[in-house]
């Protein structure tokens, strides 16, 4: 009998588990694949480690929002290469995104614009992704269900505030059109490259709130683990044992039954025999998580998944495995690429090229280099095909990727020792997700912050945490979000107190921090 069983070994379910194992709970993970990660994975191809999703881990220098997690666990900081930002290379020019305020604010104005409008814009984005950071980072929790979660949530965001609630209700696109810029084609280009890839959403339909903070991510600071994500894991799993957790790779859950007001246990099915928890955590997608339930748990779920069905997406992938002189010559060692301002999103058209750091042979052999092209596409585009399309389509879409990532560096994947590629089927395939939907559900006004899923689904001690609910999508949501359902899980556990070495501040020390925090552009 365990305290505590978590479905999911991706970045939600390994933090929430960390965190309880920490306060004393007893835990165990399953996980179907036969690594963890989730949409933040990696697999390991002749001495190259290539990341699955994910390829940088978002705010986890100490202070930062992971640096709180590996903290409260016990574990030492992520060693690896704090990035000083990456370049955006729109159609008719490149943008350097820096981590460095300063230097941002200088960027965006000589490359995308410095007239009053275009100021105006960025004072905005720069006051409410100051604001909400800061809210997010001190606990604020969505949706609010009770008068402790509302004096919550004003404690966090600090009165002086309030009146940025105005906002929840508009979207970038609304944004941009109060100040007339709604047809800039570089400014609404890059913004659109960066919103597909945080909240996976178009401008008119992102939730401004969450725009603004996926806009300007980069300035909690993004790091590439030594090892990539194979790097990140190997030492937090290591971690996450010592402390005495458990964690069962390659054994998917059949289903859960159990569970009740009285207290009795639930049964988690699996491959390897029926084990007991006293509450369950469900880390995999909420569709999943309605098929393993009881029955009340998809009843719950039932209505979110009917309005959230359309709002999926996909993702193919190259992975590479190239000397390094085809990747030299470049101070950074990531970069974003749109094609064309009039084509959709996708299929090339944004898309994101990763490059492990020089000498870091976690992630290559000596003298190579592991590289990672991701681009966004429909799930549909890659349904109801059989083996000759899909291998034909595939084919065509890895040639695509690595020909358009040639803008960056000319000799990309001439000779490439290790070439492989995934798409949606692949995700389904090693993930379990259905359909191969990456990520959490495309953002908008109807189904985040207020309507977010929430963490409790109507059954006592089970619980749904992960980018199905809130804040969302990413590394540093999945983080925020365990350490709020942690701290419900262990309230409901009788172990009251917030969890996280941080303390949910009090009213008056929420409006201190709020009045002395540093812009994040």
């Amino acid at each position: 009998m365990f305290d505590v069983a978590v479905i999911g070994a991706g970045v939600a379910g390994m933090a929430t588990a960390a965190r309880l194992r920490a306060r004393g709970l007893s835990v165990i993970v399953f996980e179907a694949h036969g690594q963890p990660g989730g949409c933040a994975g990696f697999f390991r191809r002749r001495g190259f480690a290539f990341d699955v999703g994910a390829t940088t881990l978002v705010d986890f220098e100490p202070g930062g929002v992971g640096g709180e997690l590996l903290e409260t666990v016990g574990m030492a900081p992520v060693v690896g290469e704090a990035l000083p930002g990456y370049r955006a290379w729109l159609p008719d020019r490149v943008v350097t995104l820096h981590r460095d305020p300063a230097a941002w604010a200088a960027e965006r104005l000589r490359a995308l614009g410095d007239s009053p409008a275009h100021r105006l814009f960025w004072r905005l984005m720069d006051r409410l992704a100051e604001v909400f950071w800061r809210a997010s980072r001190a606990g604020i929790k969505l949706p609010i269900e009770s008068i402790s979660d509302l004096a919550r949530a004003i404690s966090c965001v600090g009165l002086p505030n309030l009146p940025l609630a105005r906002f929840l209700g508009r979207t970038m696109g609304d944004a941009l059109r109060s100040y007339g810029l709604r047809n800039d084609r570089p400014l609404a280009g890059l913004l659109s490259m960066l919103l597909e890839d945080t909240v996976h959403a178009r401008l008119d339909d992102a939730p401004l709130l969450n725009a603004a903070l996926g806009a300007t991510i980069r300035g909690a600071g993004l790091t590439r683990a030594r090892g990539g994500m194979y790097g990140f894991w190997r030492r937090f799993v290591a971690h996450f044992r010592r402390m005495g957790g458990v964690l069962r790779l390659g054994c998917p859950v059949h289903n859960i039954e159990g569970g009740s007001p009285r207290g009795r246990p639930y049964r988690i099915h699996t491959r390897r025999g029926i084990f007991e928890a006293t509450q369950v955590v469900s880390a995999v997608p909420a569709v999943l998580t309605a098929r393993l339930g009881p029955s009340a748990v998809a009843a719950f779920l039932r209505p979110f998944l009917r309005r959230d069905a359309e709002a999926q997406g996909g993702a193919c992938v190259v992975f590479l495995g190239v000397p390094n002189a085809e990747v030299a010559g470049q101070a950074f060692t990531h970069h974003q690429l749109m094609h064309d301002y009039e084509a959709p999103l996708g299929n090339g058209n944004n898309m994101f090229v990763s490059v492990s750091a020089p000498g870091d042979e976690e992630s290559a052999p000596p003298g190579f280099r592991a590289v990672m092209i991701s681009t966004h596409c429909e799930l549909r585009e890659w349904q109801s095909l059989d083996t000759a399309h899909y291998e034909r389509r595939k084919s065509e879409m890895t040639q695509r990727l690595i020909a358009l990532a040639r803008r960056v560096h000319p000799d990309l994947g001439r000779r490439a020792v290790v070439c492989e590629a995934a798409t949606p089927r692949t995700f389904e395939r090693f993930t379990r997700r259905p359909g191969g939907a990456v990520g959490g559900v495309r953002q908008n006004l109807g189904n985040t912050n207020q309507h977010a899923l929430p963490y409790r689904l109507g059954v006592p001690g089970f619980w749904q945490i992960g980018d199905s609910t809130w804040p969302g999508l990413g590394t540093v949501a999945c983080v925020l979000g365990s350490r709020l359902a942690a701290e419900a899980i262990l309230a409901e556990a009788g172990r009251r107190g917030p969890v996280s070495a941080s303390q949910t501040p009090s009213f008056g020390q929420a409006l201190r921090e709020v009045r002395h925090v540093p812009h994040i552009r």
